[in-house]
């Protein structure tokens, strides 16, 4: 196994306490070494990267996301409007996906993040029309072609309209099929071992879309199997009041309800807790994803970060559906989280560095992994570089804060379990022309059927 020196970083962010100001040194998939500066590697080095003009992070950690909505981005029929509303508009569009849109949905995804420094992409898949069962088997090769993390979360809608839930009945499937599946991709793909390259976690979609029966089995399921539990939880007060009327329950009780309260839960959006709940929520360990565009283009709110965070909460960064983002970039959602966090925690309150741990070492925890998200020893080498030669960031001073402050829009290196899967801001092995025209054909047919 070759052993490469990333030597002397214009800047460094760790996501822990060590001083990595002379780089980091990695053979085969890890970490094996962190130097401070002027310090010199213990082993011999086969390739050293100069990396004195990039800003070097762990790889960026998305963890929430629907992969298919990048099919609809700024669709017509959905614009200015709040959650329930904007969902009704785009259900019957996206029951028209079929196999090749997925497939084509999934790589741009996947190739937009890993341009935006992304090392580690999780999908919550809860869409399966008829004809579209082997989803999730279509985004699994998708990663594995491109190289890229992956964590897919399979979703599901059991609760439609004439049952009092808020999908139409033809976007929904019954349980047996639900669970079926959900056994099925936990045996086919699930990987538990340190360095996992692709991960099932089980993710019924929301308090509104499922019901209470399936959200209870699904609990026991992945505590046999050993995987995660992922949700949408406390978007919108309509959300809140849905649980009230139909459970008798606020959404955080009906978690308890459920068996969802503990520490292999993570939650989409977290917004809409009380301050008993936020107490709860970060006794039982619970991973929140913070997801700040999508919630400031819905009007849905923000995210309690720092209490979740000091209650014991594991606080993660997701880009969100590319129809309520219209962007799958991870980076700049680094920015964003940073900015609207502060609207509620003042400009002392949140830094640079609380952005890039939720988007890293955050996610990491959120997620269930304890093998990425920081530079340290031990730990797979994802790893993302940054340069800072655009216009953007002409006069500025302190490297890392700029990355931030003056907006990064792309990573120059990626690298995933120690091989570089983007060089000079492109994805290696893939056809970003073709691509583009292939998912803008797909987006363009998903949009006729729906007329």
């Amino acid at each position: 196994m070759e052993t490469t020196w990333i030597k002397d970083p214009l800047a460094i962010f760790t996501a822990n306490t060590k001083n990595a100001q002379g780089g980091l040194v990695i053979k085969g998939n890890r970490i094996i070494e962190t130097l401070s500066q002027g310090q010199l590697p213990s082993v011999p080095i086969d390739i050293t990267i100069d990396a004195s003009r990039h800003v070097v992070t762990p790889g960026l950690i998305n963890a929430h996301h629907h992969f298919y909505q990048t099919l609809t981005r700024a669709y017509p029929g959905a614009l200015n409007k709040e959650l329930f509303h904007w969902l009704k508009s785009l259900y019957p569009v996206w029951a028209g996906l079929d196999e090749e849109m997925m497939q084509v949905a999934t790589e741009v995804a996947l190739v937009e993040m890993m341009m935006s420094g992304c090392t580690t992409a999780s999908d919550h898949h809860y869409l399966l029309p008829l004809g579209l069962e082997n989803a999730i088997d279509i985004q699994v090769e998708a990663a594995r072609q491109l190289g890229v993390r992956a964590i897919f979360t399979r979703g599901s809608m059991s609760l439609g309209e004439e049952q009092g839930g808020l999908p139409p009945q033809h976007t929904i499937q019954s349980e047996e099929a639900i669970i079926d599946d959900s056994l099925r991709l936990i045996r086919e793909y699930h990987q538990a071992d340190d360095g996992a390259m692709v991960q099932i976690a089980l993710a019924p979609c929301s308090p509104f879309s499922v019901t209470t029966e399936l959200m209870k089995e699904t609990a026991q399921i992945a505590r046999q199997h050993g995987v995660m539990l992922h949700t949408h939880l406390c978007e919108t007060k309509d959300e809140e009041q849905f649980c009230l009327e139909r459970f008798g329950y606020r959404p955080v009780d009906y978690l308890e309800e459920v068996g969802w309260l503990h520490e292999r839960t993570w939650l989409a959006h977290g917004i809409h807790f009380n301050d008993e709940e936020v107490r709860r929520l970060g006794q039982a360990q619970v991973g929140i994803c913070h997801c700040p565009t999508s919630n400031m283009m819905l009007a849905s709110g923000i995210c309690r970060n720092k209490e979740l965070e000091a209650a014991g909460a594991k606080v993660g960064l997701g880009v969100d559906g590319s129809a309520s983002n219209d962007g799958s970039n991870m980076i700049a959602e680094v920015r964003m989280a940073m900015y609207l966090q502060r609207l509620r925690y003042g400009s002392a309150g949140v830094t640079h560095f609380d952005a890039l741990r939720w988007a890293t070492a955050g996610s990491a925890a959120a997620m269930g992994r304890n093998d990425i998200g920081k530079i340290e020893v031990g730990m797979q080498a994802d790893i993302a570089m940054f340069k800072l030669d655009d216009i953007r960031f002409s006069g500025s001073h302190d490297p890392l804060a700029a990355l931030l402050l003056c907006g990064a829009q792309q990573a120059d290196r990626v690298m995933v379990a120690g091989k570089w899967r983007v060089l000079d801001g492109r994805v290696l092995g893939v056809d970003l022309d073709d691509l583009m025209a292939r998912h803008s054909a797909a987006a363009k047919r998903l949009a006729m059927k729906a007329q």
